[in-house]
Protein backbone atom coordinates (compact mmCIF):
# COMPACT_ATOMS: atom_id res chain seq x y z
CA UNK A 1 0.00 0.00 0.00
CA UNK A 2 2.90 2.19 0.49
CA UNK A 3 4.62 1.14 -2.09
CA UNK A 4 1.59 2.45 -4.38
CA UNK A 5 1.41 5.56 -2.48
CA UNK A 6 5.07 6.36 -3.27
CA UNK A 7 4.65 5.28 -6.79
CA UNK A 8 1.30 7.77 -7.28
CA UNK A 9 3.85 10.82 -6.72
CA UNK A 10 6.53 9.90 -7.98
CA UNK A 11 4.24 9.41 -11.57
CA UNK A 12 3.29 12.89 -10.68
CA UNK A 13 6.15 14.50 -10.02
CA UNK A 14 6.96 15.41 -13.40
CA UNK A 15 3.96 17.28 -14.70
CA UNK A 16 4.33 18.93 -10.63
CA UNK A 17 8.16 19.87 -11.55
CA UNK A 18 6.88 21.89 -15.03
CA UNK A 19 3.68 23.08 -13.56
CA UNK A 20 5.86 24.84 -10.62
CA UNK A 21 8.82 25.48 -13.01
CA UNK A 22 6.34 27.20 -15.67
CA UNK A 23 3.74 28.88 -13.62
CA UNK A 24 3.95 28.54 -9.48
CA UNK A 25 7.51 30.03 -9.57
CA UNK A 26 6.62 33.01 -11.86
CA UNK A 27 3.73 33.78 -9.81
CA UNK A 28 5.42 34.00 -6.99
CA UNK A 29 8.53 35.55 -8.47
CA UNK A 30 6.34 38.44 -9.98
CA UNK A 31 4.49 38.70 -6.75
CA UNK A 32 7.58 39.62 -4.81
CA UNK A 33 8.57 41.57 -7.53
CA UNK A 34 6.07 43.82 -7.44
CA UNK A 35 7.04 44.89 -4.11
CA UNK A 36 10.32 46.28 -5.07
CA UNK A 37 11.60 48.89 -7.59
CA UNK A 38 13.06 47.91 -10.68
CA UNK A 39 14.11 49.74 -13.58
CA UNK A 40 15.78 47.39 -15.76
CA UNK A 41 17.53 50.43 -17.57
CA UNK A 42 18.90 51.33 -14.64
CA UNK A 43 19.96 48.13 -13.51
CA UNK A 44 20.23 44.62 -14.17
CA UNK A 45 19.25 43.06 -10.76
CA UNK A 46 15.83 44.27 -8.51
CA UNK A 47 16.42 47.23 -6.30
CA UNK A 48 15.21 48.02 -3.03
CA UNK A 49 11.94 46.95 -1.18
CA UNK A 50 9.25 49.69 -1.29
CA UNK A 51 6.31 47.73 0.12
CA UNK A 52 2.98 48.93 -1.53
CA UNK A 53 3.87 51.86 -2.61
CA UNK A 54 3.93 50.26 -6.90
CA UNK A 55 0.30 49.64 -5.92
CA UNK A 56 -0.03 53.21 -4.19
CA UNK A 57 1.47 54.97 -7.19
CA UNK A 58 -0.64 52.72 -9.84
CA UNK A 59 -3.98 53.43 -8.08
CA UNK A 60 -3.80 57.10 -6.81
CA UNK A 61 -0.95 58.63 -9.24
CA UNK A 62 -1.07 57.09 -12.53
CA UNK A 63 -3.56 59.09 -15.17
CA UNK A 64 -2.59 56.75 -17.77
CA UNK A 65 -3.81 53.73 -15.32
CA UNK A 66 -7.43 55.08 -14.56
CA UNK A 67 -7.70 55.89 -18.87
CA UNK A 68 -6.53 52.41 -19.58
CA UNK A 69 -9.30 50.66 -17.36
CA UNK A 70 -11.49 53.19 -18.45
CA UNK A 71 -10.71 51.86 -22.32
CA UNK A 72 -10.63 48.16 -21.02
CA UNK A 73 -14.15 48.63 -19.71
CA UNK A 74 -15.52 49.72 -23.08
CA UNK A 75 -13.27 47.22 -24.85
CA UNK A 76 -14.53 44.29 -22.53
CA UNK A 77 -18.44 45.77 -22.57
CA UNK A 78 -18.66 46.02 -26.48
CA UNK A 79 -16.36 42.75 -26.64
CA UNK A 80 -18.54 40.22 -24.52
CA UNK A 81 -22.12 41.96 -25.29
CA UNK A 82 -21.07 41.49 -29.48
CA UNK A 83 -20.23 37.95 -28.48
CA UNK A 84 -22.92 36.85 -26.70
CA UNK A 85 -25.52 38.31 -29.24
CA UNK A 86 -24.01 37.11 -32.07
CA UNK A 87 -23.05 33.29 -30.63
CA UNK A 88 -26.64 33.16 -29.43
CA UNK A 89 -28.20 34.11 -32.78
CA UNK A 90 -25.95 31.53 -34.45
CA UNK A 91 -26.62 28.59 -32.04
CA UNK A 92 -30.75 29.34 -32.49
CA UNK A 93 -29.83 29.19 -36.49
CA UNK A 94 -27.30 26.18 -36.25
CA UNK A 95 -29.37 23.65 -33.73
CA UNK A 96 -31.08 22.24 -36.21
CA UNK A 97 -30.53 19.15 -37.97
CA UNK A 98 -29.47 19.24 -41.19
CA UNK A 99 -26.63 18.96 -43.54
CA UNK A 100 -25.84 22.20 -44.18
CA UNK A 101 -26.21 23.23 -40.53
CA UNK A 102 -23.58 20.16 -39.72
CA UNK A 103 -20.63 21.54 -42.03
CA UNK A 104 -21.43 25.28 -41.02
CA UNK A 105 -20.69 23.61 -36.90
CA UNK A 106 -17.83 22.04 -38.55
CA UNK A 107 -16.40 25.85 -40.14
CA UNK A 108 -16.90 27.36 -36.84
CA UNK A 109 -13.93 25.89 -35.16
CA UNK A 110 -11.35 27.36 -37.76
CA UNK A 111 -11.34 31.02 -36.71
CA UNK A 112 -11.17 29.94 -33.34
CA UNK A 113 -8.12 27.16 -33.88
CA UNK A 114 -6.22 30.62 -35.67
CA UNK A 115 -3.28 32.43 -33.83
CA UNK A 116 -4.73 35.73 -32.04
CA UNK A 117 -1.86 37.42 -33.33
CA UNK A 118 -2.48 35.99 -36.93
CA UNK A 119 -6.31 37.57 -36.75
CA UNK A 120 -4.90 40.63 -35.45
CA UNK A 121 -2.77 40.69 -38.63
CA UNK A 122 -5.73 39.88 -41.28
CA UNK A 123 -7.39 42.09 -39.79
CA UNK A 124 -4.97 44.88 -40.48
CA UNK A 125 -5.11 43.71 -43.97
CA UNK A 126 -9.03 43.10 -44.15
CA UNK A 127 -9.05 47.40 -43.10
CA UNK A 128 -6.48 48.75 -45.39
CA UNK A 129 -7.86 51.67 -46.70
CA UNK A 130 -6.19 50.90 -50.42
CA UNK A 131 -6.55 47.15 -50.83
CA UNK A 132 -8.76 45.67 -47.72
CA UNK A 133 -11.69 44.29 -48.55
CA UNK A 134 -13.47 44.79 -45.44
CA UNK A 135 -12.87 48.53 -46.29
CA UNK A 136 -14.29 47.95 -49.52
CA UNK A 137 -17.16 46.44 -49.37
CA UNK A 138 -18.49 49.31 -46.50
CA UNK A 139 -17.22 51.52 -49.00
CA UNK A 140 -19.66 50.29 -51.55
CA UNK A 141 -22.79 50.42 -49.06
CA UNK A 142 -21.64 53.76 -46.94
CA UNK A 143 -19.37 55.80 -49.06
CA UNK A 144 -18.70 57.65 -45.88
CA UNK A 145 -15.99 54.65 -45.19
CA UNK A 146 -13.97 54.96 -48.84
CA UNK A 147 -10.51 55.70 -47.96
CA UNK A 148 -11.31 55.64 -44.07
CA UNK A 149 -8.06 55.02 -42.05
CA UNK A 150 -9.07 52.90 -39.28
CA UNK A 151 -6.42 52.73 -37.18
CA UNK A 152 -6.11 56.55 -37.37
CA UNK A 153 -9.37 56.96 -35.87
CA UNK A 154 -10.14 56.16 -32.08
CA UNK A 155 -13.75 54.80 -32.50
CA UNK A 156 -12.84 52.73 -35.85
CA UNK A 157 -9.84 51.45 -34.16
CA UNK A 158 -11.74 50.04 -31.34
CA UNK A 159 -14.40 48.83 -33.43
CA UNK A 160 -11.73 46.78 -35.32
CA UNK A 161 -10.25 45.55 -32.33
CA UNK A 162 -13.51 44.18 -30.99
CA UNK A 163 -14.44 42.91 -34.28
CA UNK A 164 -11.58 40.99 -34.33
CA UNK A 165 -11.69 39.41 -31.05
CA UNK A 166 -15.16 38.60 -31.27
CA UNK A 167 -14.42 36.69 -34.76
CA UNK A 168 -12.41 34.53 -33.09
CA UNK A 169 -14.40 33.47 -29.86
CA UNK A 170 -18.12 33.95 -31.19
CA UNK A 171 -18.04 30.56 -33.30
CA UNK A 172 -16.74 28.94 -29.81
CA UNK A 173 -19.47 30.37 -28.00
CA UNK A 174 -21.96 29.70 -30.17
CA UNK A 175 -20.91 25.99 -30.16
CA UNK A 176 -20.97 26.26 -25.43
CA UNK A 177 -24.95 27.75 -26.90
CA UNK A 178 -25.20 25.37 -29.25
CA UNK A 179 -24.41 22.26 -25.64
CA UNK A 180 -26.94 24.55 -23.72
CA UNK A 181 -29.55 24.44 -26.44
CA UNK A 182 -29.61 20.83 -26.82
CA UNK A 183 -29.73 20.09 -23.24
CA UNK A 184 -33.51 21.83 -22.84
CA UNK A 185 -36.22 19.31 -23.09
CA UNK A 186 -38.29 19.94 -26.13
CA UNK A 187 -41.51 18.87 -24.40
CA UNK A 188 -41.09 21.94 -22.56
CA UNK A 189 -41.30 24.03 -25.97
CA UNK A 190 -43.70 21.83 -27.43
CA UNK A 191 -46.47 22.59 -24.92
CA UNK A 192 -45.69 25.79 -25.14
CA UNK A 193 -46.55 25.87 -29.22
CA UNK A 194 -49.37 23.30 -28.53
CA UNK A 195 -50.60 26.42 -26.25
CA UNK A 196 -50.00 28.84 -28.87
CA UNK A 197 -47.75 30.25 -27.91
CA UNK A 198 -45.49 31.83 -30.63
CA UNK A 199 -42.01 31.32 -31.72
CA UNK A 200 -40.66 34.33 -30.04
CA UNK A 201 -42.85 33.80 -27.35
CA UNK A 202 -41.45 30.27 -26.21
CA UNK A 203 -37.90 31.66 -26.88
CA UNK A 204 -38.59 34.68 -24.33
CA UNK A 205 -41.00 32.00 -21.91
CA UNK A 206 -38.98 28.72 -22.51
CA UNK A 207 -36.00 28.19 -23.68
CA UNK A 208 -34.21 31.55 -22.53
CA UNK A 209 -34.81 30.81 -18.82
CA UNK A 210 -33.45 27.34 -19.43
CA UNK A 211 -30.26 28.84 -21.24
CA UNK A 212 -29.14 31.48 -18.27
CA UNK A 213 -27.46 29.36 -16.52
CA UNK A 214 -24.89 28.82 -20.11
CA UNK A 215 -25.71 32.22 -21.17
CA UNK A 216 -23.76 33.27 -17.77
CA UNK A 217 -20.81 30.95 -18.00
CA UNK A 218 -20.10 32.06 -21.46
CA UNK A 219 -20.33 36.18 -20.29
CA UNK A 220 -18.16 34.82 -17.16
CA UNK A 221 -15.60 33.46 -19.60
CA UNK A 222 -15.46 35.90 -22.39
CA UNK A 223 -14.95 38.59 -20.20
CA UNK A 224 -11.95 36.43 -18.62
CA UNK A 225 -10.53 36.19 -21.91
CA UNK A 226 -11.03 39.85 -22.98
CA UNK A 227 -9.62 41.16 -19.50
CA UNK A 228 -6.31 39.21 -20.68
CA UNK A 229 -6.61 39.94 -24.64
CA UNK A 230 -3.55 40.83 -26.04
CA UNK A 231 -2.50 39.34 -29.20
CA UNK A 232 -4.74 40.61 -31.39
CA UNK A 233 -4.65 44.39 -30.10
CA UNK A 234 -0.54 44.04 -30.42
CA UNK A 235 -0.61 43.09 -34.01
CA UNK A 236 -3.47 44.91 -34.88
CA UNK A 237 -3.55 48.23 -33.40
CA UNK A 238 -0.55 48.18 -30.81
CA UNK A 239 -2.94 49.94 -28.04
CA UNK A 240 -3.03 53.14 -30.59
CA UNK A 241 -3.80 55.53 -31.98
CA UNK A 242 -2.04 57.05 -28.51
CA UNK A 243 -3.63 55.01 -26.51
CA UNK A 244 -7.48 54.47 -27.31
CA UNK A 245 -6.90 50.57 -27.36
CA UNK A 246 -4.74 50.30 -24.69
CA UNK A 247 -6.32 47.56 -22.06
CA UNK A 248 -5.03 46.91 -18.90
CA UNK A 249 -2.96 43.31 -20.32
CA UNK A 250 -0.95 45.73 -22.96
CA UNK A 251 -0.45 48.45 -20.56
CA UNK A 252 1.47 45.93 -18.57
CA UNK A 253 3.63 44.40 -21.37
CA UNK A 254 3.98 48.72 -22.39
CA UNK A 255 5.59 49.36 -18.74
CA UNK A 256 7.77 46.41 -18.48
CA UNK A 257 9.22 46.26 -21.91
CA UNK A 258 9.22 49.48 -23.23
CA UNK A 259 9.84 51.62 -20.07
CA UNK A 260 11.41 49.20 -18.40
CA UNK A 261 9.63 49.59 -15.20
CA UNK A 262 9.72 45.79 -13.68
CA UNK A 263 8.48 46.19 -10.31
CA UNK A 264 5.75 48.74 -11.41
CA UNK A 265 4.67 46.65 -14.39
CA UNK A 266 4.21 43.21 -11.94
CA UNK A 267 2.08 45.38 -9.27
CA UNK A 268 -0.06 46.50 -12.52
CA UNK A 269 -0.15 42.35 -13.42
CA UNK A 270 -1.38 41.43 -9.99
CA UNK A 271 -4.05 44.10 -9.73
CA UNK A 272 -5.55 43.09 -13.22
CA UNK A 273 -4.70 39.36 -11.43
CA UNK A 274 -7.00 39.92 -8.84
CA UNK A 275 -9.94 40.76 -10.82
CA UNK A 276 -9.55 37.50 -13.09
CA UNK A 277 -9.34 35.75 -9.68
CA UNK A 278 -12.96 37.29 -8.62
CA UNK A 279 -14.00 36.30 -12.00
CA UNK A 280 -12.53 33.13 -11.74
CA UNK A 281 -14.39 32.71 -8.54
CA UNK A 282 -17.81 33.62 -9.93
CA UNK A 283 -17.36 31.21 -12.78
CA UNK A 284 -16.40 28.06 -10.18
CA UNK A 285 -19.10 28.90 -8.24
CA UNK A 286 -21.74 28.94 -11.29
CA UNK A 287 -20.16 25.67 -12.20
CA UNK A 288 -20.21 23.62 -9.51
CA UNK A 289 -23.88 25.00 -8.38
CA UNK A 290 -24.66 23.77 -11.80
CA UNK A 291 -23.77 20.46 -11.33
CA UNK A 292 -24.85 20.07 -8.32
CA UNK A 293 -28.68 20.43 -9.74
Amino acid sequence: MTGERHLKWLLLAPTLIVVAAMAAFPLAYSLLLSFRQWKLAQSSTPGDFVGLQNYTNLLTDDPEFWDTVRTTLVFVGADVLATLVISLGLALLLRNAGRINSLARVLLIVPFVMSPALIGISFRFFINPEYGIFQALLAGIIPWFAGKVWLADSTLAMVAVVASDVWHWAPYMTLVMLGGLASIPAETQEAARIDGASDWAVFRDVTLPQLMPVIAIVLLLKTVFALKAFDTIYTLSSGGPGTSTQTLAYFVYQTAFNYYDLGYAAAAAYVLTAVLMVLAGFYLRLLFRKASS
